[in-house]
């Protein structure tokens, strides 16, 4: 049991949990985060609270930010939108292909890091010699991938919420077009990718659900026994929880819940019979002309 609280260091940026040690920083002032660069301004969107869980292991805040932290922070921006403008002035003269994306500074040891992306690995030894004889500091450039690019920059995806690379991920989880298949969604780049061009990210959350349904669902085609007949398996819907069935004697069309077509289901009601109406269960016999005789 203990006290946590959260920082972000941007505007609507990514929330960081601390221990806020003997502060208690109220929601919308800034405190000092501990980073490897050291201590940086940060601002509280979370009060300090008392949780039961087990916290070890956070950064403990290291005091209230003062009026001088506060003007460091305001001379870094303004340090960071200088070199913004003399890194791609410098970019197009070197005739470069590269975007910058992002600037980092520390005031403290006057280090300037310069994120950027690329469509291939680019040589840029003479655009770092130029940036820090420009900027009058130790210059570092580091490039980005896609997925990186579209963490930093922030955005909205298809479905009408921030990044969720921007907000609350901490690592990238990989993704494959397998679970778009699972999920029966359309294989269209365009419905599957998000902002970064890539395999979004939320495919993974609801893959799981999927692979259990397919795992417990009888196979689509499948003959089932139900009170009103013989039944095809047409299609089940994992978010609904439903199953449509196509009965065989005059191919109507019937929605039943997936419960009564999934393994467990089937299983208790071959063990304890089954009185509910509409429930159905898989044939052991075929369908067609004098299935069940």
């Amino acid at each position: 049991m203990g006290m946590i609280c959260a920082v972000t260091f941007t505007d609507k940026g990514r929330l960081y949990y601390a221990d806020p040690g003997s502060l208690t920083p109220a929601v919308g002032e800034h405190v000092l985060y501990p980073t490897s660069e050291g201590p940086e301004v940060a601002q509280v969107m979370w009060a300090p609270q008392w949780t039961s869980e087990d916290i070890g292991g956070l950064a403990v805040l290291e005091g209230m930010a003062t009026p001088a932290d506060l003007q460091a922070v305001e001379d870094g921006r303004k340090k960071r939108a200088h070199a913004k403008v003399a890194a791609r002035r410098l970019i197009r003269e070197h005739g470069l292909p590269m975007k910058v994306v992002g600037i980092d500074h520390v005031l403290a040891t006057n280090h300037t890091v310069i994120y950027f992306s690329a469509p291939h690995r680019v040589d840029f030894r003479a655009l770092v010699r130029d940036l820090g004889s420009t900027l009058k500091g130790r210059v570092e450039l580091r490039q980005l991938s896609a997925r990186d690019e579209a963490r930093v920059l922030g955005g909205i995806g298809s479905c009408g919420r921030e990044l969720c690379c921007s907000t609350f991920l901490v690592d990238f989880e990989p993704v494959s077009v397998r679970m778009a298949k699972d999920q029966d969604l359309p294989l269209n780049p365009m419905r599957i990718s998000g902002a970064c061009g890539r395999l979004m990210c939320c495919l993974k959350y609801e893959h799981p659900l999927y692979q259990d349904a397919r795992d417990s669902m009888p196979e689509v085609g499948s003959c089932l026994s139900t009170p009103e007949g013989e039944a095809t398996l047409v299609s089940y819907s994992v978010p609904a929880e439903t199953a449509v069935l196509r009965m065989n004697s005059d191919g109507r069309r019937t929605t039943c819940s997936m419960a009564s077509v999934c393994s467990s289901r089937k299983a208790h009601d071959e063990f304890y019979g089954s009185g509910e109406v509409g429930s159905a269960v898989a044939s052991p016999h075929g369908c067609g002309p004098g299935a069940g005789a």
